[in-house]
């Protein structure tokens, strides 16, 4: 028997178990493995691959909703990937139309890189801002941060639930209550004993990736930005709205560098919810 066309082959949803065969297939493209990053997108998420008859996944990608459950006001998508040996031959095409289908009346985000962009505008996304990715060893300030940090406790969650509903503009519950055991800090910040910004930092690679960053202001972000930064011995890395020119002249001044643009894109919507203004960086760009 022939082996079957990939376009012929059936989409399946995928699940934890598939967390190797989604890294392998991350190596493959040249990318890094980041099963950490896998394990967190599969459980809380929505995973759809196609599966390869000769083994391992011929093209994957995780949609993580937000909002109530059954009912998503929003739908991220991330991590979409084709194996080298199938790319160019329409298949990516075909799992995003099946995705987009299967979301229905969902409207939905991604990040995407200039390679991919071509494609999701094909399809009926359109650019509605910009995400600039900047890494490396954080210098700190001489002076001390005008806002006070902490780290956060178990009693802080439902504060912070609330104010990252207040700010992203959905409900993120069944991923922000996976933040503790996910990430390796989670810091808040307070004035006059509220507290008016949170960040965690977590672990890929060899960088701690900071995400979600929520904050009052600026001078806000700084300070939780600095505080993590205080309390880890790798380099930093963070995906920062480009609207925040302050924070991105901070944070390169402080000795992070600029490595990689990505566009911020929706369909069928004209914007994302909740306030920009207040919300720094996603907490991965493959879940917003």
């Amino acid at each position: 028997m022939p082996t079957p066309s990939p376009s012929a082959l059936p989409i399946r949803r995928l699940t934890h178990s598939d967390l190797i065969a989604c890294a392998d297939l991350s190596e493959d493209r040249g990318w890094p493995r980041e099963e950490h990053k896998w394990g967190l997108l599969l459980s809380a998420g929505k995973g759809y691959g196609v599966d390869d008859p000769d083994g391992g996944l011929i093209t994957a990608c995780v949609v993580t909703e937000y909002g109530p459950y059954g009912n998503p006001v929003l739908g991220a998508i991330g991590m979409v990937l084709v194996a080298e040996r199938h790319a160019r031959k329409g298949i990516g095409r075909e799992l995003m139309r099946h995705v987009i289908a299967d979301m229905g009346t969902t409207p939905l985000t991604l990040h995407a890189t200039p390679n991919g962009r071509p494609l999701y505008e094909e399809l009926g996304f359109k650019t509605t801002g910009r995400a600039e990715m900047v890494r490396g060893r954080f210098r700190p300030e001489d002076t001390e941060p005008r806002v006070s940090t902490r780290a956060a406790t178990a009693e802080d969650l439902p504060t912070l639930l609330r104010l990252d509903e207040e700010v992203f503009g959905a409900d993120r519950t069944h991923v922000l209550t996976r933040l503790p055991a996910f990430a390796d800090q989670v810091r808040v910040a307070e004035a006059g004993g509220r507290i008016i910004g949170y960040a965690a930092a977590w672990p890929n690679m060899d960088t701690h990736v900071v995400g979600p960053l929520i904050a009052r202001d600026t001078e806000t972000a700084k300070a939780l930005l600095a505080s993590l930064a205080a309390h880890t011995d790798r380099p930093l890395r963070t995906d920062i709205d480009v609207r925040h020119e302050e924070l991105l002249a901070w944070v390169k001044e402080r000795g992070l560098e600029s490595v990689a643009f990505n566009a911020v894109m929706t369909y069928g919507i004209a914007e994302l919810p909740g306030d920009w203004r207040r919300r720094f960086a996603p907490l991965t760009v493959a879940a917003g």
